[in-house]
């Protein structure tokens, strides 16, 4: 294909699957159970962060999560209590467990409270052209306080050759715009065109088959690579191309 071609391919796949039913088998459903900033940004984040493995199992691990919570996620970040914890001890979705729960919504709290909250953070330490150096310097912040060595490994770092896939996504749902009633445009202060793609098996394999990347690990280089192509085909939003790589992948096993 050209360079036109594949943009007038890619374009049409995103106008298919940038849409509400899009939402009928994502994560992304649970933030949309919630109108508060600051519940949909919690159960976002918390949501994309268990986002590996079946996404089935994903929609009812974080249904359950939500759950736990009382369905009111931020109320039960800054309020809840050492036997709040303990009741969520139980809950585990692949190698997430309760002490890492229990610390994410301590660290949680503690950006709330003293750090201006999430968009505050991210926002911060954004770069002029990328959100990669914000995600790594999230880590540095998130982990700020006393925590188990094994929690770190929920939250990944650019810097380390990570291609932080589940945060890329939560960034996504935050910032994009929500004209199609997909993602939520509620961040303001960071600029699509500085998003990455969410870079998983799915999306690597259709992006090599595409030629958008080279590399054979879905890795920080490979990243970078698929970056600098997406940005080639629409500056402005290149990570609207997620729903075509992603519905290409998963929905056709293209």
């Amino acid at each position: 294909m050209t360079k036109t071609e594949l943009k007038e391919f890619l374009d049409a796949k995103v106008l298919e699957y940038n849409h509400p039913k899009f939402l009928e088998s994502d994560p992304i459903q649970i933030p949309h159970q919630f109108t508060r900033k600051e519940d949909i940004e919690i159960s976002a984040f918390l949501s994309a962060t268990i986002a590996w493995g079946n996404r089935k199992s994903i929609v009812n691990n974080a249904t359950k999560l939500m759950n736990l919570m009382d369905n009111v996620p931020y109320n039960f970040v800054m309020n809840h209590t050492e036997d709040d914890l303990e009741k969520l001890s139980s809950f585990v979705h692949r190698t997430f467990n309760g002490i890492d729960l229990g610390y994410f919504l301590t660290s949680l709290q503690n950006i709330y409270k003293n750090h201006g909250g999430l968009e505050a953070v991210f926002s911060k330490h954004q770069s002029k052209d990328s959100m990669q150096p914000a995600i790594s310097k999230f880590k540095e912040v998130f982990f700020e306080l006393p925590h188990q060595t094994r929690t770190q490994k929920h939250v990944s770092d650019p810097n380390k050759g990570s291609a932080a896939k589940r945060i890329n996504m939560f960034l996504r749902w935050m910032v994009r715009d929500n004209n199609t009633g997909v993602d939520f445009g509620l961040w303001k202060n960071i600029e699509p065109a500085k998003l990455s793609c969410p870079l998983d098996v799915h999306s690597g394999n259709v992006a090599r088959k595409l030629k958008l990347i080279k590399r054979k690990q879905n890795d920080a280089k490979a990243l970078k690579e698929l970056d600098k192509n997406l940005r080639k085909l629409d500056a402005a939003d290149p990570v609207k191309y997620d729903f075509a790589l992603f519905g290409l992948g998963v929905f056709e096993k293209f």
